[in-house]
């Protein structure tokens, strides 16, 4: 059982729905790894488009691209065209671009003066990749390791709509402190766009549940070479 914030049914449902659209591509002459190549040069407009602060252009594109993920390993489940290699690039540019997106929003975060959205998409990125590290160490010692509540589709849809919200809520601003009742007064309070807060509210979660993740993950891969060991005793 993976609890996943997704179902499996629901995942499973979806591949459904891409394969028809994979099919299509594979008959104009792309092959999956064509695809991957794309979507990969689709994720890298994202983290351009959000390293320049345009966060709606960004959240876009992730979405876009994101859908496009699915076409590559459906076109090649559907054409037998699977391999080894294929599974190896898929895996490698979908993390590459995952924290070249993430980099964009810090960098783009930075320039704007939101010191808060760089630290979480900072935090994003760090914890997103020993998501990805638990698993590929988890298959190196023979067991399963993709478990969790926020695998990369999951992360990539809660990035998506923050920066669709940024886009559409003014966008990010500088993170502010106003003095509230006057020049001899201590009371303040902090100041950022709707945009702003959304986006640090979306990068804020790929970060927690990123953690929970990691949790989630050790737990079980323990849980697994314990077993594997009474049963080898």
């Amino acid at each position: 059982m993976s609890q996943s914030l997704v179902s499996a049914e629901l995942r499973q449902r979806v591949r459904g729905l891409a394969t028809p659209v994979a099919l299509a591509f594979g008959r104009i002459g792309l092959t999956p790894n064509a695809l991957t190549v794309i979507g990969f040069l689709g994720t890298g407009a994202a983290a351009i488009a959000a390293a320049s602060q345009s966060w709606l252009l960004a959240g876009i594109f992730v979405i876009a691209f994101g859908i496009f993920d699915l076409f590559d390993g459906a076109l090649a489940r559907a054409t037998g065209k699977t391999s080894k290699f294929g599974a190896f690039l898929d895996s490698t540019l979908d993390r590459t671009g995952e924290n070249l997106v993430l980099a964009g929003v810090a960098f783009g975060c930075a320039v704007a003066g939101f010191s808060l959205g760089t630290l979480l998409a900072a935090l994003a990125m760090a914890f997103a990749s020993v998501v990805t590290y638990t698993r590929a160490k988890a298959e190196s010692l023979g067991v399963h390791g993709e478990v969790g509540v926020a695998p990369r589709s999951e992360r990539l849809v809660i990035l998506a709509v923050g920066l669709v919200a940024a886009g559409l809520l003014g966008g990010v601003t500088p993170f502010v402190i106003l003095n509230t009742c006057g020049v001899d007064c201590p009371a303040s309070t902090a100041s950022q766009s709707a945009g702003g807060g959304a986006l640090a509210i979306a990068l804020g979660l790929i970060a927690a549940l990123s953690a929970v993740t990691v949790l989630q993950r050790i737990v079980h891969v323990r849980r697994q070479l314990d077993t594997n060991q009474q049963e080898n005793q």
